[in-house]
């Protein structure tokens, strides 16, 4: 009941704010082992790198601008790359951790396209973070966009480990040298990626993209 007044609540000050839904029609194939890589990897960031976020205003014409859902967009991105960095450790037991430019800005956008039929917007969202390894998920934290919103979505983000190309044939050039057996080689996420939509105030079935 609490999270229907939410978003009823929200609903007159985000009727402003949708955006062309029209492309997302894909529904859940309930399967997960399905593998859809990126387009090619353009520069990278490392845990110690800076950030290039993405430039919503530059989306397609038919998309309604919103510098508001912008710089929000723009600070779940940064702690998206937060938590992954953190995870390199714990979780991906890796000793470093690149993430491509590219993905960071394709996650942006599609954070944005995922929200625009949500009464509050990108506020509204809650966002869980997995890494694909192999037959194995490895979850890598969960963001809420606004603490202080009661989430009205959720997102679950897929993302995989590059397996081709030039990359693990260098991938060992990264590792640190350390006596601790179980940690691994420097590990580069792929520019693919997977997006699950789960409503969290009604019955309506899932919605899966695939980037």
């Amino acid at each position: 009941m609490h999270k229907e007044r939410s978003a009823g609540v929200c609903a007159a000050e985000a009727s402003a704010k949708r955006l062309s839904w029209s492309s997302l029609v894909q529904k859940l194939s309930h399967s997960l082992d399905s593998d859809s890589e990126g387009n090619s990897i353009r520069d990278d960031v490392s845990d110690s790198g800076s950030l290039s976020l993405p430039d919503l205003s530059s989306l397609e014409g038919d998309m309604f601008y919103d510098p508001m859902e912008e710089s929000l967009c723009k600070e779940v991105v940064q702690l998206i790359a937060r938590s992954l960095t953190e995870a390199k450790d714990c979780t991906l037991h890796c000793s470093k951790l690149l993430i491509p430019e590219k993905l960071l800005e394709h996650i942006g956008e599609e954070l944005v396209h995922l929200a625009a039929s949500e009464p509050c917007g990108l506020r509204g969202a809650l966002i869980d973070l997995c890494v694909e390894q192999g037959d194995t998920y490895k979850c890598a934290g969960q963001i809420a966009a606004d603490p202080y919103l009661v989430p009205t979505f959720q997102l679950t983000l897929v993302l995989r480990l590059e397996s081709g190309g030039i990359w693990p044939k260098i991938q060992g050039l990264f590792a640190t040298k350390s006596s601790t057996p179980v940690v691994k080689h420097a590990l580069k996420l792929s520019t693919g990626f997977r997006v699950i939509k789960r409503k969290l105030y009604s019955s309506e079935e899932l919605l899966i993209e695939e980037c």
